[in-house]
Protein backbone atom coordinates (compact mmCIF):
# COMPACT_ATOMS: atom_id res chain seq x y z
CA UNK A 1 0.00 0.00 0.00
CA UNK A 2 1.67 3.84 -1.15
CA UNK A 3 0.50 6.30 1.19
CA UNK A 4 2.18 10.07 0.73
CA UNK A 5 1.17 13.13 1.06
CA UNK A 6 2.33 15.75 -0.95
CA UNK A 7 2.38 19.48 1.09
CA UNK A 8 2.48 22.86 -0.42
CA UNK A 9 2.11 22.40 -4.18
CA UNK A 10 -0.46 23.97 -6.98
CA UNK A 11 -2.54 21.60 -8.93
CA UNK A 12 -1.82 22.53 -12.22
CA UNK A 13 -0.27 26.03 -11.25
CA UNK A 14 -3.66 27.03 -9.11
CA UNK A 15 -3.23 27.73 -5.62
CA UNK A 16 -1.01 25.59 -2.89
CA UNK A 17 -2.30 23.22 -1.28
CA UNK A 18 -1.96 19.27 0.19
CA UNK A 19 -2.38 16.59 -1.83
CA UNK A 20 -2.99 13.07 -0.12
CA UNK A 21 -2.24 9.53 -2.11
CA UNK A 22 -3.71 6.75 -0.41
CA UNK A 23 -3.33 3.34 -1.84
CA UNK A 24 -1.64 4.55 -5.26
CA UNK A 25 -4.42 7.10 -6.14
CA UNK A 26 -5.49 10.53 -4.90
CA UNK A 27 -7.51 10.83 -2.40
CA UNK A 28 -10.39 13.23 -1.93
CA UNK A 29 -9.18 16.66 0.58
CA UNK A 30 -9.13 15.67 4.26
CA UNK A 31 -8.94 12.20 4.12
CA UNK A 32 -7.38 10.41 6.96
CA UNK A 33 -3.73 8.78 5.84
CA UNK A 34 -1.52 6.17 8.44
CA UNK A 35 0.16 6.75 10.41
CA UNK A 36 3.51 6.59 9.27
CA UNK A 37 2.82 8.28 5.83
CA UNK A 38 5.74 9.86 4.13
CA UNK A 39 5.47 13.71 3.67
CA UNK A 40 7.04 15.86 0.95
CA UNK A 41 7.04 19.67 1.55
CA UNK A 42 6.76 20.66 -2.62
CA UNK A 43 7.85 24.36 -1.84
CA UNK A 44 4.95 25.80 -3.87
CA UNK A 45 6.10 23.55 -6.96
CA UNK A 46 3.48 22.86 -9.94
CA UNK A 47 1.85 19.48 -9.84
CA UNK A 48 0.61 17.90 -13.09
CA UNK A 49 -0.43 14.63 -14.01
CA UNK A 50 3.01 12.63 -15.28
CA UNK A 51 4.11 13.10 -19.00
CA UNK A 52 3.25 11.04 -22.30
CA UNK A 53 5.57 9.76 -24.64
CA UNK A 54 3.10 8.94 -26.88
CA UNK A 55 5.34 7.98 -29.90
CA UNK A 56 8.89 6.92 -29.49
CA UNK A 57 11.42 3.94 -31.05
CA UNK A 58 12.63 2.08 -27.42
CA UNK A 59 14.26 -0.62 -29.40
CA UNK A 60 16.31 1.51 -31.01
CA UNK A 61 18.44 4.55 -28.89
CA UNK A 62 21.78 4.66 -29.19
CA UNK A 63 21.99 5.94 -25.36
CA UNK A 64 24.91 4.71 -23.36
CA UNK A 65 27.21 3.68 -26.34
CA UNK A 66 30.02 5.46 -28.11
CA UNK A 67 29.36 8.19 -30.63
CA UNK A 68 27.36 7.18 -33.53
CA UNK A 69 29.14 8.76 -36.43
CA UNK A 70 25.89 9.50 -38.88
CA UNK A 71 26.85 9.16 -42.40
CA UNK A 72 23.68 7.75 -43.83
CA UNK A 73 21.67 9.14 -47.32
CA UNK A 74 18.80 11.45 -47.30
CA UNK A 75 16.04 9.25 -48.64
CA UNK A 76 13.68 7.47 -45.64
CA UNK A 77 14.32 4.52 -47.25
CA UNK A 78 18.32 5.14 -46.46
CA UNK A 79 18.03 5.36 -42.80
CA UNK A 80 15.49 2.22 -42.31
CA UNK A 81 18.14 0.17 -44.39
CA UNK A 82 21.38 1.79 -42.63
CA UNK A 83 19.28 1.38 -39.47
CA UNK A 84 18.71 -2.26 -40.31
CA UNK A 85 22.35 -3.37 -41.00
CA UNK A 86 23.73 -1.27 -38.27
CA UNK A 87 21.45 -3.27 -35.14
CA UNK A 88 23.74 -5.94 -36.01
CA UNK A 89 27.42 -4.45 -36.86
CA UNK A 90 26.69 -2.72 -32.84
CA UNK A 91 25.33 -5.87 -31.49
CA UNK A 92 22.40 -3.62 -30.43
CA UNK A 93 20.41 -5.07 -27.33
CA UNK A 94 17.06 -4.03 -27.07
CA UNK A 95 16.29 -4.83 -23.78
CA UNK A 96 19.34 -3.00 -22.70
CA UNK A 97 18.74 0.32 -24.88
CA UNK A 98 15.10 0.44 -24.18
CA UNK A 99 15.68 0.16 -20.86
CA UNK A 100 18.10 2.79 -20.69
CA UNK A 101 15.91 5.62 -22.51
CA UNK A 102 12.51 4.64 -20.20
CA UNK A 103 14.60 5.52 -17.49
CA UNK A 104 15.90 8.70 -18.74
CA UNK A 105 11.93 9.72 -19.53
CA UNK A 106 11.36 8.92 -15.99
CA UNK A 107 14.05 11.11 -15.00
CA UNK A 108 11.76 13.82 -17.05
CA UNK A 109 8.91 13.11 -15.78
CA UNK A 110 7.21 10.58 -17.84
CA UNK A 111 4.83 8.00 -16.50
CA UNK A 112 3.76 6.39 -19.94
CA UNK A 113 5.68 5.63 -22.95
CA UNK A 114 4.23 4.08 -26.24
CA UNK A 115 7.21 2.53 -28.22
CA UNK A 116 6.90 1.51 -32.00
CA UNK A 117 9.22 -1.20 -31.89
CA UNK A 118 10.50 -3.23 -35.58
CA UNK A 119 9.31 -6.28 -36.63
CA UNK A 120 11.05 -7.23 -39.90
CA UNK A 121 12.34 -10.31 -41.48
CA UNK A 122 15.96 -9.85 -40.99
CA UNK A 123 15.47 -9.45 -36.65
CA UNK A 124 12.48 -11.09 -35.99
CA UNK A 125 10.94 -10.45 -32.83
CA UNK A 126 13.81 -9.72 -30.68
CA UNK A 127 12.51 -6.07 -30.66
CA UNK A 128 9.84 -6.36 -29.47
CA UNK A 129 11.20 -9.47 -26.73
CA UNK A 130 13.36 -6.95 -25.68
CA UNK A 131 11.21 -4.30 -25.12
CA UNK A 132 8.28 -6.57 -23.47
CA UNK A 133 11.24 -7.41 -21.06
CA UNK A 134 12.05 -3.88 -20.02
CA UNK A 135 8.09 -3.72 -19.75
CA UNK A 136 8.23 -6.14 -17.11
CA UNK A 137 11.90 -4.95 -15.69
CA UNK A 138 9.71 -1.59 -14.89
CA UNK A 139 6.93 -2.25 -13.48
CA UNK A 140 5.80 0.26 -11.15
CA UNK A 141 8.10 2.63 -12.57
CA UNK A 142 6.87 3.83 -16.02
CA UNK A 143 4.54 1.99 -18.27
CA UNK A 144 5.07 0.92 -21.59
CA UNK A 145 2.90 0.03 -24.49
CA UNK A 146 4.10 -1.45 -27.51
CA UNK A 147 3.33 -1.17 -30.86
CA UNK A 148 4.18 -3.86 -34.17
CA UNK A 149 5.88 -1.84 -36.04
CA UNK A 150 7.07 -2.63 -39.50
CA UNK A 151 9.99 -0.44 -39.88
CA UNK A 152 10.99 -1.95 -43.62
CA UNK A 153 7.27 -2.61 -44.72
CA UNK A 154 5.23 -5.54 -45.47
CA UNK A 155 4.45 -6.47 -48.66
CA UNK A 156 7.94 -5.92 -49.90
CA UNK A 157 9.19 -8.22 -47.41
CA UNK A 158 7.36 -11.29 -47.31
CA UNK A 159 7.23 -13.08 -44.24
CA UNK A 160 6.23 -9.88 -41.94
CA UNK A 161 2.78 -9.60 -42.13
CA UNK A 162 2.89 -13.26 -40.00
CA UNK A 163 5.80 -12.09 -37.99
CA UNK A 164 3.74 -9.11 -37.01
CA UNK A 165 0.61 -11.56 -36.55
CA UNK A 166 3.38 -13.03 -34.21
CA UNK A 167 4.09 -10.37 -32.64
CA UNK A 168 0.53 -9.52 -31.44
CA UNK A 169 -0.07 -13.00 -30.44
CA UNK A 170 3.20 -12.52 -27.57
CA UNK A 171 1.92 -9.41 -26.26
CA UNK A 172 2.03 -5.99 -28.18
CA UNK A 173 -0.48 -4.04 -28.13
CA UNK A 174 -1.48 -1.73 -30.79
CA UNK A 175 -0.96 -2.63 -34.81
CA UNK A 176 1.49 -0.16 -36.52
CA UNK A 177 1.55 0.47 -40.16
CA UNK A 178 4.40 2.91 -42.66
CA UNK A 179 3.28 5.15 -45.31
CA UNK A 180 1.18 2.53 -47.78
CA UNK A 181 2.21 4.54 -51.00
CA UNK A 182 5.50 5.50 -50.04
CA UNK A 183 7.45 2.26 -48.86
CA UNK A 184 5.23 -0.17 -49.50
CA UNK A 185 3.95 0.79 -53.02
CA UNK A 186 0.21 -1.07 -52.44
CA UNK A 187 -1.66 0.66 -50.34
CA UNK A 188 -4.50 -1.31 -50.70
CA UNK A 189 -3.18 -4.50 -49.55
CA UNK A 190 -0.96 -2.78 -46.88
CA UNK A 191 -3.64 -1.03 -45.12
CA UNK A 192 -5.68 -4.30 -45.38
CA UNK A 193 -3.21 -6.47 -43.91
CA UNK A 194 -2.76 -3.53 -40.86
CA UNK A 195 -6.87 -3.61 -40.38
CA UNK A 196 -7.11 -7.59 -41.04
CA UNK A 197 -4.66 -7.59 -37.77
CA UNK A 198 -6.37 -5.48 -35.55
CA UNK A 199 -9.76 -6.64 -36.28
CA UNK A 200 -7.89 -10.21 -35.80
CA UNK A 201 -6.62 -9.23 -32.39
CA UNK A 202 -9.10 -6.58 -31.22
CA UNK A 203 -6.02 -4.15 -31.09
CA UNK A 204 -6.00 -0.32 -32.14
CA UNK A 205 -4.24 1.07 -34.77
CA UNK A 206 -1.05 3.36 -35.07
CA UNK A 207 0.41 4.16 -38.49
CA UNK A 208 3.31 6.23 -39.62
CA UNK A 209 2.38 8.60 -42.12
CA UNK A 210 5.29 10.55 -43.42
CA UNK A 211 3.70 11.08 -46.80
CA UNK A 212 3.37 15.02 -47.86
CA UNK A 213 0.81 16.68 -49.59
CA UNK A 214 -1.48 15.04 -51.96
CA UNK A 215 0.51 11.36 -51.97
CA UNK A 216 -0.24 11.57 -48.04
CA UNK A 217 -3.47 13.15 -48.19
CA UNK A 218 -4.73 10.22 -50.52
CA UNK A 219 -3.21 7.74 -47.99
CA UNK A 220 -4.68 9.34 -45.36
CA UNK A 221 -8.29 9.08 -47.22
CA UNK A 222 -7.85 5.39 -46.95
CA UNK A 223 -7.08 5.21 -43.64
CA UNK A 224 -10.72 6.85 -42.89
CA UNK A 225 -12.58 4.94 -45.24
CA UNK A 226 -11.12 1.94 -43.57
CA UNK A 227 -11.70 3.20 -40.02
CA UNK A 228 -15.76 3.97 -40.69
CA UNK A 229 -16.22 1.04 -42.52
CA UNK A 230 -14.55 -1.76 -39.81
CA UNK A 231 -16.17 0.67 -37.05
CA UNK A 232 -13.15 1.83 -35.39
CA UNK A 233 -13.73 5.19 -34.90
CA UNK A 234 -11.51 6.07 -31.93
CA UNK A 235 -9.42 3.27 -32.37
CA UNK A 236 -7.15 4.64 -35.32
CA UNK A 237 -4.15 7.14 -34.56
CA UNK A 238 -1.79 8.70 -37.35
CA UNK A 239 1.37 9.47 -36.25
CA UNK A 240 3.41 12.15 -37.85
CA UNK A 241 0.71 12.99 -40.93
CA UNK A 242 2.92 15.72 -42.58
CA UNK A 243 -0.02 15.94 -45.14
CA UNK A 244 -1.66 18.32 -42.27
CA UNK A 245 1.00 20.69 -42.77
CA UNK A 246 0.62 21.39 -46.26
CA UNK A 247 0.33 24.73 -48.72
CA UNK A 248 -3.72 23.77 -49.46
CA UNK A 249 -5.26 24.83 -46.17
CA UNK A 250 -8.23 24.04 -47.93
CA UNK A 251 -7.80 20.54 -48.47
CA UNK A 252 -5.88 20.22 -44.91
CA UNK A 253 -8.86 21.69 -43.59
CA UNK A 254 -11.18 19.21 -45.33
CA UNK A 255 -9.16 16.52 -44.05
CA UNK A 256 -9.51 17.56 -40.38
CA UNK A 257 -12.90 18.00 -40.70
CA UNK A 258 -12.52 14.14 -41.77
CA UNK A 259 -10.43 12.98 -39.08
CA UNK A 260 -12.65 14.70 -36.38
CA UNK A 261 -16.05 12.93 -37.82
CA UNK A 262 -14.23 9.38 -38.04
CA UNK A 263 -12.49 9.95 -34.60
CA UNK A 264 -9.24 9.10 -36.09
CA UNK A 265 -6.52 10.70 -33.87
CA UNK A 266 -2.82 12.90 -34.53
CA UNK A 267 0.56 12.36 -32.85
CA UNK A 268 3.07 14.50 -33.89
CA UNK A 269 6.52 14.77 -32.94
CA UNK A 270 6.78 18.56 -34.26
CA UNK A 271 10.03 18.08 -36.07
CA UNK A 272 11.80 21.29 -37.60
CA UNK A 273 12.23 19.39 -41.30
CA UNK A 274 9.21 19.20 -42.80
CA UNK A 275 5.58 20.37 -42.87
CA UNK A 276 3.64 19.74 -39.61
CA UNK A 277 0.10 19.74 -38.21
CA UNK A 278 -1.32 22.89 -36.97
CA UNK A 279 -1.93 21.61 -33.24
CA UNK A 280 -4.97 25.42 -32.93
CA UNK A 281 -6.63 23.95 -36.43
CA UNK A 282 -6.93 20.25 -34.91
CA UNK A 283 -8.32 21.56 -31.25
CA UNK A 284 -10.78 23.64 -32.99
CA UNK A 285 -11.55 20.86 -35.28
CA UNK A 286 -12.33 18.53 -31.82
CA UNK A 287 -9.19 16.15 -33.22
CA UNK A 288 -7.84 14.32 -29.73
CA UNK A 289 -3.31 15.20 -30.13
CA UNK A 290 -0.65 13.69 -28.85
CA UNK A 291 2.88 14.09 -28.86
CA UNK A 292 6.14 12.30 -29.07
CA UNK A 293 10.38 12.59 -29.04
CA UNK A 294 10.23 9.86 -32.08
CA UNK A 295 13.84 8.24 -32.14
CA UNK A 296 16.55 9.30 -29.83
CA UNK A 297 20.22 9.97 -29.79
CA UNK A 298 19.48 6.79 -32.68
CA UNK A 299 21.40 5.82 -36.62
CA UNK A 300 18.34 8.43 -37.58
CA UNK A 301 20.09 11.28 -35.92
CA UNK A 302 21.72 12.64 -33.04
CA UNK A 303 19.09 14.56 -31.01
CA UNK A 304 16.76 14.08 -28.70
CA UNK A 305 16.51 13.63 -24.73
CA UNK A 306 13.15 12.36 -23.86
CA UNK A 307 11.88 15.40 -22.27
CA UNK A 308 8.20 16.02 -23.16
CA UNK A 309 8.48 19.57 -21.63
CA UNK A 310 10.88 19.74 -24.91
CA UNK A 311 8.21 18.58 -27.44
CA UNK A 312 5.81 20.98 -25.89
CA UNK A 313 8.65 23.80 -26.92
CA UNK A 314 9.13 22.64 -29.83
CA UNK A 315 5.32 21.84 -30.41
CA UNK A 316 5.07 25.68 -29.81
CA UNK A 317 7.75 27.02 -31.79
CA UNK A 318 6.34 25.19 -34.81
CA UNK A 319 3.19 26.79 -34.58
CA UNK A 320 3.91 29.72 -33.32
CA UNK A 321 2.60 29.59 -30.01
CA UNK A 322 2.94 32.39 -27.64
CA UNK A 323 0.00 33.29 -25.33
CA UNK A 324 0.36 31.29 -22.05
CA UNK A 325 -2.87 29.43 -22.94
CA UNK A 326 -1.74 28.48 -26.56
CA UNK A 327 1.64 26.73 -24.30
CA UNK A 328 -1.02 25.15 -21.93
CA UNK A 329 -2.26 23.71 -25.51
CA UNK A 330 0.80 22.36 -25.96
CA UNK A 331 1.17 21.36 -22.41
CA UNK A 332 -2.45 19.73 -23.03
CA UNK A 333 -1.08 17.52 -26.21
CA UNK A 334 1.86 16.42 -23.85
CA UNK A 335 -0.13 14.66 -21.09
CA UNK A 336 -4.11 14.39 -21.37
CA UNK A 337 -4.04 13.84 -25.32
CA UNK A 338 -1.30 11.07 -25.43
CA UNK A 339 -3.24 9.50 -22.38
CA UNK A 340 -6.56 9.91 -23.93
CA UNK A 341 -5.15 8.27 -27.01
CA UNK A 342 -3.29 5.61 -25.64
CA UNK A 343 -7.05 5.67 -23.58
CA UNK A 344 -4.75 5.21 -19.79
CA UNK A 345 -7.53 4.72 -17.22
CA UNK A 346 -7.81 7.02 -14.15
CA UNK A 347 -5.07 9.89 -15.68
CA UNK A 348 -5.49 12.86 -13.76
CA UNK A 349 -5.13 14.63 -10.63
CA UNK A 350 -8.71 14.10 -9.46
CA UNK A 351 -9.54 11.95 -6.68
CA UNK A 352 -9.65 8.09 -7.26
CA UNK A 353 -7.50 8.83 -10.22
CA UNK A 354 -3.63 6.97 -10.46
CA UNK A 355 -1.26 9.04 -8.80
CA UNK A 356 1.46 9.23 -11.45
CA UNK A 357 2.24 12.85 -11.58
CA UNK A 358 5.06 15.13 -11.60
CA UNK A 359 6.46 17.74 -10.15
CA UNK A 360 7.49 21.33 -12.10
CA UNK A 361 9.55 24.20 -11.17
CA UNK A 362 8.03 27.63 -12.72
CA UNK A 363 5.36 30.10 -11.19
CA UNK A 364 2.85 28.65 -14.52
CA UNK A 365 2.70 26.06 -16.62
CA UNK A 366 4.23 28.30 -19.60
CA UNK A 367 7.27 29.37 -16.98
CA UNK A 368 7.64 25.59 -16.65
CA UNK A 369 7.61 24.29 -20.52
CA UNK A 370 10.18 27.35 -20.94
CA UNK A 371 12.99 26.90 -18.55
CA UNK A 372 12.12 23.10 -17.96
CA UNK A 373 14.40 22.82 -15.23
CA UNK A 374 15.05 19.39 -13.52
CA UNK A 375 11.88 17.70 -11.92
CA UNK A 376 12.26 17.95 -8.53
CA UNK A 377 10.06 14.83 -8.04
CA UNK A 378 7.91 12.72 -10.32
CA UNK A 379 5.68 10.04 -8.68
CA UNK A 380 3.93 6.67 -10.37
CA UNK A 381 0.83 4.62 -8.61
CA UNK A 382 2.38 6.94 -5.09
CA UNK A 383 6.14 5.81 -5.14
CA UNK A 384 8.43 8.08 -6.00
CA UNK A 385 10.12 7.12 -8.72
CA UNK A 386 12.57 9.98 -9.54
CA UNK A 387 14.01 13.30 -7.57
CA UNK A 388 15.87 16.09 -9.04
CA UNK A 389 15.89 15.17 -12.15
CA UNK A 390 17.43 11.74 -12.29
CA UNK A 391 15.28 8.26 -11.81
CA UNK A 392 15.81 6.25 -8.31
CA UNK A 393 16.59 3.30 -10.24
CA UNK A 394 20.26 3.12 -12.11
CA UNK A 395 20.20 2.50 -16.06
CA UNK A 396 21.99 -0.94 -17.17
Amino acid sequence: MTSLLLRNTRPMGAAATDIAILDGRFAATGTPLPEGAEVIDCEGAILAPGLVEAHTHLDKSLLGLPWYRNEVGPRLIDKIENERAVKVSLGLHPQVQSERQALLSVSKGTTHIRSHVDVDTEHGLAGIEGVAETRARLAGIVDIEIVAFPQSGMMIRPGTAELMDAALSAGADVVGGLDPCGIDRDPKAHLDIVFALAAKHGKPVDIHLHERDALGAFSMELILERTKALGMEGLVTVSHAFCLGMADRAAAAALTEALAEARVHIITTAPASTAVPAVKELAAAGVLTGAGSDGIRDTWGPYGNADMLERAMLIGLRNNLRRDDELALAFDICTRGGAAIMALPGYGLAPGDRADAVLLTGETLAEAIVTRAPRPLVVKGGRVVARDGAALRPAP
